[in-house]
């Protein structure tokens, strides 16, 4: 969130207190939620240091909604974002979060569509299962990525080391998704023709 211009601007005040300069009115974090909902781009400055807290304050507003049950993100998903905090793919994580995001809401009208006509009333269960498959695709990516850092320290493979039954295993299992991923665009893109 760089450009103000077309932004609204919110003001956080030591009490906690939240400000809509654009409105002139206080604004609770249920406010900014709906706000982003509705497409709404604001920023969030603390009043006193001018320092730019718009990502605490979504973030915030994230913890909010999970706390009151409306569980979106996968405990899963949570320990493996916690992971990769320090870990040298920290700067590679949210271009492809924002990136997949992007996609996601880019699609999601045709997307439900898609599922509607062609699982029915399963639709999500075979969303839950792409996205646990998308899960472990990306997971075994990033374990390529960092092949030395789970587990016991490991003895890093010479150019003579021929790889192990596992990281074949490995890879065939992800060739098979990729397979399984293409056949499935590949049938959505007939039936949408």
């Amino acid at each position: 969130m760089s450009d103000t211009s077309e932004q609204t601007i919110i003001k956080k005040y030591a009490n906690r207190r939240l400000y809509n300069t654009g409105t002139s009115t206080y604004v609770t974090l249920e406010d900014l939620s709906e706000m982003v909902k509705a497409g709404e781009d604001f920023v969030v400055f603390d009043a006193k240091s001018g320092e730019d807290i718009t990502r605490s304050v979504l973030t915030q507003i994230i913890f909010e909604h999970e706390n009151k049950g409306q569980n979106l993100l996968p405990i899963a998903f949570l320990r493996q974002l916690i992971r990769f905090y320090g870990d040298s793919m920290q700067t590679l994580v949210p271009s492809y979060l924002e990136f997949s995001m992007d996609n996601l809401t880019k699609d999601q009208d045709n997307l439900r569509k898609q599922l509607s006509d062609s699982f029915g009333n399963s639709a999500f269960d075979a969303m839950e299962e792409q996205v646990r498959r998308n899960t472990e695709m990306f997971e075994n990516a990033m374990k390529m990525f960092m092949p030395f850092s789970t587990g016991a320290a490991q003895e890093p493979p010479t150019a003579k080391t021929p790889p192990s039954q596992q990281d074949k295993n490995e890879l065939d299992a992800l060739k098979e998704q990729m397979a399984d991923m293409q056949k499935m665009l590949s049938t959505l893109t007939e039936k949408k023709k």
